[in-house]
């Protein structure tokens, strides 16, 4: 399938016509820690971002949420309806429905944690449908403790005291400390939603709402409670997700080529819907100096998540 576009301006686009002139990613820096192995069903990653440029440009893809740390840099994230939301030391990232541009005054440094989409449910408790697409002040909606506990790490950080690593593993202690038990039933219900979004490019609802424990308006609601989006929704910004992820691979199959071909109706359909939920053209996709972006499409972050077992439904 032939990916290219001639819409493309420094690496970035939301919307057709509508270029963005991003940072170039070559001047990133990205370290990428592996969570402890008691949280990885509720964290996909560990991050730590550089970059001392004056001013930052770039474009956060369609995700689960993020709890992240800013010892450097202000900015601000801009919305699809029109609003943006100022950072803060310490952020909470909400689930994404569309991908987002953002801008920062640099340099700009950020140490943060990926969740899953039951690490977000578990620390969180908030509704994704009435809480996405926003950067949050942390304490806002996790009490003052991650304030206090932010604003040491950053000072730390930023007097040479505590590393990218350690603020990322100080994150990782505190989550480890915050996430509440997940109702069974809930917790089972997020795990076949995962699988059932990962099972295909274009999942059959029908067989979601066979599958899960629930009626089918039960399950309308509870997905997007939990991933912010309905389920044939959420289907569609994986879809996009997962074909971004495949196309930035260096090499594709015939079978996964055919299968994309087959999940969108024609080549501009599938650009669309990859700028929508990505902020990128397929054409820049497979570029080797993105590792921010290669990094948010990676395997484990879109991965079928084996959840633990939990206590007894609320």
């Amino acid at each position: 399938m032939d990916s290219t576009s001639s819409n493309m301006h420094a690496g970035g686009e939301l919307e057709e016509g509508k270029p963005i002139a991003l940072t170039p990613p070559a001047l990133f820096e990205i370290d990428y820690i592996a969570p402890p192995t008691a949280l990885s069903d509720y964290i996909t990653t560990l991050y730590h971002f550089r970059c001392d440029e004056p001013h930052i440009r770039d474009i956060q893809p369609a995700a689960i949420g993020h709890l992240t740390l800013f010892p450097r840099g202000v900015g601000e994230m801009q919305f699809a309806n029109g609003h943006a939301d100022p950072s803060h030391e310490t952020n909470l990232l909400t689930p994404f429905t569309v991908a987002a541009p953002f801008e920062v005054d640099g340099p700009f440094h950020s140490i943060g944690a990926v969740f899953s989409p039951l690490g977000w449910v578990a620390l969180t408790g908030l509704d994704a449908s009435e809480h996405c697409n926003h950067l949050y002040r942390a304490s806002d909606w996790l009490g003052p403790e991650i304030e206090q506990m932010g604003s040491e790490l950053c000072r730390d950080y930023r007097d040479g005291k505590a590393s990218g690593p350690d603020l990322a593993h100080a994150l990782c202690d505190y989550i480890a400390a915050s996430v509440k038990p997940v109702p069974a039933r809930h917790a089972e219900l997020i795990k076949k939603t995962v699988a059932w979004v990962s099972s295909s490019l274009n999942p059959d609802v029908g067989e979601l709402m066979q599958d899960a424990n629930y009626s089918a308006r039960q399950v309308q609601r509870l997905v997007e409670r939990f991933f912010g989006l309905p389920p044939r929704a959420l289907a569609r910004k994986y879809r996009a997700l997962r074909a971004a992820m495949l196309l930035s691979l260096p090499m594709m199959s015939d079978e996964v080529e055919a299968e994309l071909a087959e999940a969108f109706y024609d080549q501009s359909h599938l650009i669309r819907e990859i700028r929508l939920f990505v902020g990128r053209t397929p054409a820049r996709l497979s570029d080797d100096a993105s590792p921010f972006l290669s990094e948010m499409l990676a395997p484990r972050n879109l991965r079928e998540i084996k959840l633990p077992e939990f206590g007894e439904d609320e």
